[in-house]
């Protein structure tokens, strides 16, 4: 008896795109579910969970780094996101988003194939252990489930953190040692909610670092890279 196909729920508006890949994958063997947004796309995994989420980053309404986000607080499902933008920051942020894959529009319907099959195997290979969300550095400790930020050593005093503040240093403890642009930091702080002429990330950062300043054994944790973004220069441990 044969194993049954691969179920795969594709999100993109346009329909041509949506037909072409429909045709293609079921005719190898896939069953496909076509979603023009993510209204259509909830309606759908409200019947039944496919194996594969092929999501377009440009959509109406909610766009896909948002569903993305979403989804990925509540399911592991794997994701193969479509770009047809080039940028290297959209691959980026979609893949810290939680998408584990990425495609450029136009792509070639082999590749497309292979890709997808890479992520099915990866899935059906068993989940992998999850990674820690409690950090070390400097002289703190961070525990991202608990939303606690503490001194690591006695005696010192704790440091007081807003909700946006944590939210903020939690993003830099995920990603140290590389520079965050101010787009990405708005995405991941304020989702998609977020003002791409916001200038409060600044007003942000500009807290956190004298906080952190204040009591850190090396002081000095956030620089600011001209035409870059901030960077988190601390060395950061994940505790098991």
């Amino acid at each position: 008896m044969s194993a049954p196909a691969a179920r795969i729920l594709m999100v993109e508006d346009d329909s041509e795109i949506g037909r072409l890949v429909g045709d293609f994958l079921r005719r190898e063997g896939f069953e496909l579910t076509l979603a023009p947004d993510a209204e259509a796309m909830d309606e759908a995994l409200a019947h039944s969970r496919p194996d594969l989420l092929i999501l377009d980053l440009m959509l109406p309404g909610e766009d896909g780094l948002s569903i993305c986000r979403r989804l990925r607080a509540g399911d592991s499902i794997p994701i193969l996101m479509l770009t047809a933008k080039s940028d290297e920051i959209d691959r980026v942020v979609g893949l810290e988003m939680g998408a584990d894959d990425y495609l450029t529009k136009p792509f070639g319907p082999r590749e497309l194939l292979a890709r997808v099959r890479a992520l099915l195997r990866r899935a059906q290979a068993g989940p992998s252990r999850p990674a820690s969300r409690r950090f070390s550095f400097d002289r703190f400790l961070l525990d991202l489930d608990a939303r606690s930020f503490a001194p690591a050593e006695a005696g010192l005093a704790p440091i007081a953190l807003t909700s946006a503040e944590f939210d903020l240093l939690a993003c830099f403890a995920q990603h140290p040692r590389r520079v965050l642009t101010r787009d990405q930091l708005l995405d991941w702080t304020h989702g998609r909610n977020a003002d791409p002429y916001d200038r409060s990330i600044d007003m942000l950062v500009s807290r956190l670092r004298k906080k952190l300043d204040a009591a850190a054994a090396s002081g000095d944790l956030i620089g600011t890279v001209r035409n870059g973004g901030y960077l988190f220069k601390a060395e950061v441990r994940r505790l098991s």
